[in-house]
């Protein structure tokens, strides 16, 4: 009997549209932005989905990239997406201009997305994502997902911010104005990319943190592939030496840029982060 209730309820939904898809939703999405990819992912049926960027299969880069390895992907050109024959596509204004200038002549629907930088940025994007392709209560539930998600990683009230710097290959560091500085400063964190002269993004060089280093260290990882020039930084021996003065946490750098659904897992990184922190400092003598 409650078999039959249920399906009789689901097909009572289906009949008064709660769980279809508007009929004038986009059935051929493309994105041609690796933060796009992730929403698109997560947001839109997979029937929806033409195709995502080929940044979407890189784990150096992507969160989704298991669950991206049998979607179809682009470089992002013009002959590429056009061949799909999309009725969306979904770009980061980092994409090249060119691109989205072309296809948007060729009378393609293109929407753009600046990079948030902020956490209401980013819910109000996923939000928007959402409702272009007839999902919307889907990317309410999302939203709900992620601001638990960022809710569980703040420190209780009265419990002190840690000194910390994100500090990426080549000494690429985070500072205030950005996204992943306030997920610093809401899971218990105390961003202190200023006091090396930074504003927003920008490079602390290994000498300027050796000489002043932070009590915690958000350190990327060398990328999975050959390792790259820019990786010497965040390997280079003397980090060691700061041990007995600063932890150094993992803080992986495809976390850095996204919002959207990536910030679960920010938030999950930076909770663990602040809590192996606080055990290290307690053992201190």
């Amino acid at each position: 009997m409650i078999l039959i209730t249920r399906r009789v309820a689901t097909a009572g939904l289906l009949a008064t549209g709660a769980f279809a898809r508007p009929q004038d939703a986009p059935r051929r999405a493309v994105s041609i932005g690796a933060c796009l990819d992730v929403m698109l992912l997560d947001l839109a049926d997979r029937d929806q989905i033409v195709a995502v960027t080929h940044f979407a299969r890189d784990s150096d880069v992507s969160t989704i990239a298991a669950r991206a390895r049998d979607l179809p992907f682009t470089h992002e050109t013009v002959e590429e997406v056009m061949a799909l024959k999309p009725d969306l596509v979904l770009a980061s204004k980092r994409t090249a201009l060119q691109t989205r200038t072309t296809l948007k002549a060729f009378g393609v629907r293109v929407v753009e997305f600046p990079v948030s930088e902020s956490v209401a940025a980013s819910l109000d994007q996923v939000r928007q994502v959402a409702a272009l392709l007839g999902h919307a209560a889907r990317g309410e539930a999302l939203v709900g997902r992620i601001e638990r998600a960022v809710a569980k990683a703040e420190p209780k009230p009265g419990e002190r911010p840690l000194k910390a710097l994100v500090y990426q290959s080549n000494g690429l560091v985070a500072g205030k104005g950005t996204l992943v500085g306030e997920m610093l400063e809401r899971c218990g964190f105390e961003n202190v990319a200023g006091r090396y002269g930074l504003k927003k993004w920008g490079n602390v060089s290994l000498e300027q943190l050796l000489a002043d280093p932070p009590e915690v260290l958000l350190a990327g990882e060398a990328w999975a592939g050959a390792p790259t020039w820019a990786d010497r930084t965040i390997r280079h021996p003397a980090l060691q030496s700061l041990e007995p003065r600063t932890f150094r946490a993992s803080f992986h750098q495809r976390l850095l840029y996204c919002g959207g659904p990536v910030l679960i897992d920010t938030a999950a990184a930076l909770r663990k982060a602040r809590r192996e922190a606080q055990a290290w400092a307690a053992r201190r003598p």
